[in-house]
């Protein structure tokens, strides 16, 4: 490996955004020769005291990390939040545009359309740092909502909400690394139920180059990425190819990805599913209508309770393994159980709340249903995302970016057809159908905890072990 090639996968990121392009022929598993060894640049920057750096985010103090993690997921909640909110919008804008709710509809799309785009957001990260993405984007979502509220037509509002997704989106794609630059793999397993994704070092060890240089006045000292010369250009085009590249190449990435995209377009179709079970079936007002999606916050806050279990779970697999082979060491496929478990529960769920969208059923039922898939969803969730981590570390971000891409896809089309469906078909056999379709993915988590390693092997881009 030449002195060029050991400083790009130094310079890359383990987020899968390089600084410079790929070579497809460099082997991960190769480990550089002693001579190699001895041609490091003794005046390249690092983390000289790994995570204990005192300009490294990992050693600031407990209550400052927590304070960061409140507030970027505070910011990612009011992205989503603006994303269902306007559901109950499509009576008044239906009436006000002359239009129809399918019409109304589209602008619900856009939106989520627009947060499709958002991963791609994470190269320029390398070279500006997260906080002036942080900062740009809520500008323009805050902007954009502007002609949102005084469209005088559905065409403005659509395009508006397109905009004001697009921008939002940074704080669900590039935010999630900020857990990463704070936490270590230990202790990520909380704040990882928040965002997912590996850690990122570039902008932070450019900062911390000019710091040197200017104390020691020496212009030697360089950071990894201020020996490369790609341009944002090329790192954006590359950020475009990765992820596709991974959801053709890689079928366990491809398959988890459809399934979580499948149940986003579930969640999504339920905001218009709702109010037709609930309002025509039980005589629900708008604010009560809103009230039954107290089930899926309940499951969410579950699901959030349960994160301890299952870092339980996956330190006494490790010790399992370490007892046959003399390694305690987690596999990617130890972050699948929950995805195991909640698979059940999402058609489980499903069939609940269909079969009991009758007007004689008491409404406690299906909102019991939907919370049940709800939880599901959100341990499925959870595990696929960590796995997708685990699996392909040196391109997690690119792993993330195209699930992230497919389930945003899925959300915008589910809404679409998803209110005709329900009364075409009928509430209890378009619910059943969503079931009978998570069904036929339920044995895809367990097929990859049990073989995902073999598989593996024989990937391009995953980790081997």
């Amino acid at each position: 490996m030449s002195r060029a090639a050991r400083v790009l996968r130094q310079a890359r990121s383990n987020n899968g955004y390089g600084c410079d392009e790929d070579d497809d022929n460099d082997d991960d598993t190769t480990s550089p020769s002693p001579e190699e060894e001895e041609e490091k640049d003794p005046y390249e920057i690092g983390w000289d005291d790994g995570d204990n750096d005192p300009l490294n985010p990992r050693s600031m103090p407990h209550w400052r990390k927590w304070v960061i993690v409140i507030i970027t997921s505070f910011g990612a909640f009011c992205v989503t939040n603006a994303s269902a909110s306007y559901t109950a919008t499509y009576t008044q804008m239906t009436l006000e545009f002359h239009t129809t709710k399918l019409i109304a509809t589209i602008g619900l799309s856009m939106f989520v359309l627009g947060i499709a785009m958002g991963p791609f957001w994470s190269p320029l990260a390398e070279f500006y740092g997260r906080r002036p993405i942080y900062l740009a984007s809520f500008l323009l979502f805050t902007v954009w909502i502007i002609p949102s509220a005084v469209a005088q037509n559905i065409a403005t509002m659509n395009v508006a909400r397109f905009f004001q997704g697009l921008a939002g989106s940074a704080f669900l794609s590039v935010s999630g690394g900020t857990v990463g630059d704070l936490f270590n793999r230990e202790s990520m397993s909380l704040p990882m139920t928040i965002f997912s994704v590996a850690p990122f070092d570039p902008v932070l060890l450019k900062r911390k180059a000019e710091k040197v240089r200017k104390e020691t006045g020496d212009d030697r000292w360089k950071a990894p990425m201020e020996k490369t010369s790609k341009s944002v250009t090329r790192t954006v085009a590359y950020s475009l190819l990765r992820p596709f590249q991974l959801l053709i190449m890689e079928p366990m990435c491809l398959i988890l990805d459809i399934y979580s995209a499948i149940l986003l377009g579930v969640l999504y179709l339920f905001f218009g599913a709702f109010p037709l079970v609930f309002v025509n079936n039980h005589g629900f007002n708008l604010w009560q209508v809103g009230l039954t999606f107290m089930g899926l916050l309940v499951a969410s806050i579950l699901a959030a309770l349960s994160t301890p279990f299952w870092h339980r779970l996956r330190y006494d697999l490790a010790e399992k393994r370490g007892q046959k082979t003399g390694i305690v060491k987690a596999e990617p496929e130890d972050q699948l159980p929950p995805v195991i478990l909640g698979a059940p529960l999402i058609t489980a769920g499903l069939f609940l709340f269909g079969f009991t969208t009758y007007p004689w059923v008491h409404w406690i039922f299906p909102i019991i249903g939907s919370g049940i898939f709800g939880l599901g969803t959100m341990l499925a969730f959870t595990g696929i995302f960590t796995f997708l981590v685990d699996a392909y570390p040196r391109y997690a971000a690119s792993a993330l970016a195209g699930n992230a891409f497919v389930r945003c896809t899925f959300a915008a089309a589910f809404p679409l057809f998803g209110v005709q469906m329900y009364e075409r078909l009928g509430y209890q056999w378009a619910s059943g159908l969503l079931a009978f379709l998570t069904l036929a993915m339920l044995p895809f988590p367990y097929l990859f905890f049990v073989y995902g390693k073999r598989i593996r092997a024989r990937s391009k881009f995953a980790t081997s072990s």
